[in-house]
């Protein structure tokens, strides 16, 4: 199998890791925080806006700062059920910098897609191209253990999970399946393409319908399991529905915490999925 090495990987990247260690070191950011910023940055990247990290390199200080300050009001809007966002909700430096409008009303539409894709990139770029300036940040405050993951304090994150970060050799051996890598797509949980779905009591919905509603507004249903062990005589009040993609979460919850439907005069309310252990 392809591989590629961390000094390669460093080399590759050599952009975002400048980018992350003004921030860091620089100007002394919160280490979670700004994780989380970079991951949103590439996350942006791939979503259709170019080298926006690359536009930061020879930005000041504060101006740099100030963009961070932008890309934290995203990551607490997506943490929020009701955030407060202004009517264009416009994020004026970000924009000036992308040259097209870039809103806090994007983040929360695709709220789902966004939240996965920054875990995404959390898990798969961030955990293994910072890692050396990490140690050096943490490792003032903490002590660091050879081939043990970092302590980083603000993980695990009650939005967007933990990350494992384990301090490697320059000539480690990254295994990759395409050119430079990782598809983020590929890391999406079922749980990140699942719906509750709950019905009214004395209407009872079938699988079928439920198929038939989500596939007529132009979502692709993976499966249904339908509230098993119901008594003899009743009907199921509940699913959970798994979705193609992360995306059709937002497509059809549109930035609202519940959506509701209905098929053949019957009830249908959706929401995320939220595994409790």
């Amino acid at each position: 199998m392809a591989s590629i090495t961390l000094e390669e990987l460093h080399a590759y990247h050599a952009i975002d890791r400048s980018v992350f260690s003004r921030l860091v070191i620089t100007l002394r950011r919160d280490p979670a925080e700004s994780l989380l910023v970079m991951a949103m940055w590439l996350w942006l990247e791939e979503k259709g806006y170019p080298n926006i990290i690359a536009k930061m390199v020879n930005l000041s200080d504060p101006l740099l700062e100030a963009l961070a300050g932008e890309a934290v009001l995203c990551l607490n809007c997506l943490g929020s059920k009701n955030p407060t966002i202004p009517p264009n909700g416009i994020l004026p430096l970000t924009t000036r910098i992308m040259e097209k409008d870039v809103s806090l009303h994007m983040f929360y539409q695709n709220k789902f897609s966004t939240i996965s894709g920054i875990k995404s990139f959390m898990t798969t770029v961030c955990s293994r191209i910072f890692t050396d300036i990490l140690q050096h940040v943490v490792g003032s405050t903490s002590r660091v253990i050879p081939n043990q993951p970092l302590v980083i304090p603000g993980f695990p994150h009650s939005l967007f999970g933990s990350v494992t970060i384990v301090p490697r050799a320059m000539d480690h051996d990254f295994p990759i399946g395409g050119l430079w890598g990782w598809n983020p797509s590929n890391t999406v949980s079922e749980d990140d393409r699942t719906l509750f779905l709950t019905f009214s009591r004395g209407f009872p919905v079938s699988e079928d319908e439920i198929r038939e509603l989500f596939t007529n507004i132009g979502v692709c249903v993976d499966s249904v399991r339908m509230q098993d062990n119901v008594p003899y005589g009743e009907q199921p009040l509940f699913a959970k529905m798994v979705l193609r993609s992360v995306a059709n979460v937002d497509q059809i919850l549109s930035g609202r915490p519940i959506a509701k439907f209905r098929i053949n005069g019957k009830h249908i309310w959706a929401r995320k999925y939220e595994r409790r252990e």
